[in-house]
């Protein structure tokens, strides 16, 4: 559903701000709609986006290897990569010091 090129322009490619929905119809069902919505849905996004941004502020990121990140998807009911992604991360400088104090 969520990779349905009669719903998305580009269905297959990575666009992140295709679920940036604020005051759009919404096409991402993952939190339930209408009466039956998750009621923790904000909080869950909120979430999600501080704690990506941390992960992206701290630590520098490697692939494990030189091989293009496999993006195919395992057909069960979470959506996951059929092969996972391997990465490496390293502590940013100034974080290692903060957090060594």
């Amino acid at each position: 559903m969520h990779r349905d090129s009669e719903m998305w322009d580009e269905a297959t490619c990575f666009k992140p701000e295709r679920f940036d929905v604020e005051g759009e119809e919404k096409k991402l069902v993952a939190f339930g709609m209408g009466r039956r919505a998750c009621p923790g849905e904000a909080m869950a996004m909120q979430s999600v986006s501080y704690t990506l941004g941390l992960l992206i502020q701290c630590f520098d990121w490697k692939r494990v290897n030189d091989e293009k990140v496999d993006m195919r998807e395992n057909n069960w009911i979470t959506l996951s990569r059929l092969i996972p992604l391997q990465a490496m991360c390293k502590t940013r400088p100034l974080y290692a010091q903060l957090s060594s104090n």
